[in-house]
């Protein structure tokens, strides 16, 4: 009988990292446990976690308290640029990764984090089988089995000089992890759109958090713009969204009929009935571009520029910076493609090439084709 895998996620989740990373790990470990696996997280208890949420997924999360303010240091040896994100110092991380992982040998390790890098993984080496570590940044050095990006316009040449020899690397949105109604959706939401037709909804989501309540900026600025008066807006947020209330009290005032829906569990289909989406830049750009979705996208941190920007340049999306004239520039965009459906339906084209829903399938079999091949080093 073939012996069960065991796979341990190391991904945090909060009100500065967003939900993103542990989102994406989720998907990951959905389907990894579809193929038998056994899957669990490591998780720190950062304000705004998920762990509950991962629990209600079918998953054991083995919580890391929050370390001290005082002892954070961002300028230690070994520090990445995103080290407060960490809640700890990354030594104290890896030290208690370690003391998790040691009675476990799991098959797999899978880190998803800004704030680690080669010398966490160096400190945690030999607790596990193999080492997988998803990136979007490109800025530090790893030792890892594995590494995916998932970003449009990275190939595997930007990691030159960061990682071990013998790491393979998947690299562009053909490997982004998408859970299975994305795909399952993709042909009639692509059918949909194959005959312009006047803008109806719109869909707003500015990811899991919104720390930077943008959402609300966003509801203030199509309030001033001359839209169908058959439009129907749906705000979709997380359960950890610190800025609910305001977001619905502005939805009450909308003009059109405006829906508030937290912790969605059908994203899909939503986005496959959004004739305009109004989203963040980040993971579920990928969710957009598998359905056809014409998105204004809003750069909401440094580390989505880059991808944002080969969005744009592809025609996928009609990317704006939240912190340039953001009521101008998003007033203009909006009545623009409000009145130009063809102009929609040339971005849907655009997005539906970059992204097929298949990338979780090809990660899973790079996982196995990796775990089966010798190396030499297990």
């Amino acid at each position: 009988m073939r012996r069960q895998l065991l796979v341990v996620f190391r991904a945090d989740a909060s009100l500065s990292i967003g939900s993103g990373h542990v989102m994406r790990c989720l998907t990951l470990a959905s389907a990894l446990a579809a193929s038998g696996a056994r899957c669990l997280f490591i998780s720190r208890s950062h304000p705004g976690n998920l762990h509950e949420l991962v629990r209600a997924r079918g998953f054991k999360v083995i919580e890391l308290d929050m370390g001290a303010d005082d002892a954070l240091d961002a300028d230690s040896a070994g520090a990445t640029a995103h080290a407060k994100w960490l809640g700890s110092d990354w030594q104290a991380d890896a030290r208690e990764t370690r003391a998790v992982l040691a009675g476990m040998q799991p098959d797999w390790l899978i880190m998803d984090h800004y704030a680690l890098n080669a010398s966490w993984e160096a400190a945690v080496a030999g607790t596990y089988r193999k080492l997988l570590v998803i990136d979007d940044l490109a800025d530090r050095s790893h030792l890892c089995d594995l590494l995916l990006d998932q970003n449009l316009g990275r190939n595997s040449e930007h990691y030159a000089g960061k990682l071990n020899p013998g790491c393979a690397v998947m690299t562009g949105p053909q490997y982004a992890l998408l859970r299975p109604e994305f795909a399952d959706l993709r042909v009639s939401s692509m059918a949909r759109r194959d005959h312009p037709a006047p803008l109806q909804n719109v869909l707003i989501t500015m990811g899991g958090v919104d720390e930077h309540n943008a959402t609300v900026a966003i509801l203030q600025i199509l309030r001033t713009c001359h839209l169908p008066e058959s439009v129907n807006i749906t705000v979709i947020m997380g359960l950890t969204a610190p800025w609910l209330t305001a977001v619905r009290d502005a939805a009450g005032q909308m003009p059109w009929p405006t829906e508030v829906v937290v912790n969605a569990t059908d994203m899909g289909q939503r986005l496959a009935q959004a004739d305009l989406a109004i989203g963040a830049a980040g993971s579920t750009s990928w969710e957009r571009c598998c359905l056809a979705v014409p998105t204004l996208m809003l750069i909401l941190a440094d580390n989505q520029r880059e991808a944002a920007k080969h969005l744009h340049a592809a025609g996928a999306a009609l990317c704006l910076e939240r912190s340039v004239d953001l009521p101008r520039h998003l007033h203009a965009a909006i009545e623009s493609l409000a009145s130009d459906p063809k102009a929609l339906r040339k971005m849907s084209k655009a997005a539906s090439a970059l992204v097929d829903g298949a990338g979780v399938d090809r990660v899973v079999f790079a996982m196995e084709l990796a775990l089966h091949r010798n190396t030499g080093n297990e």
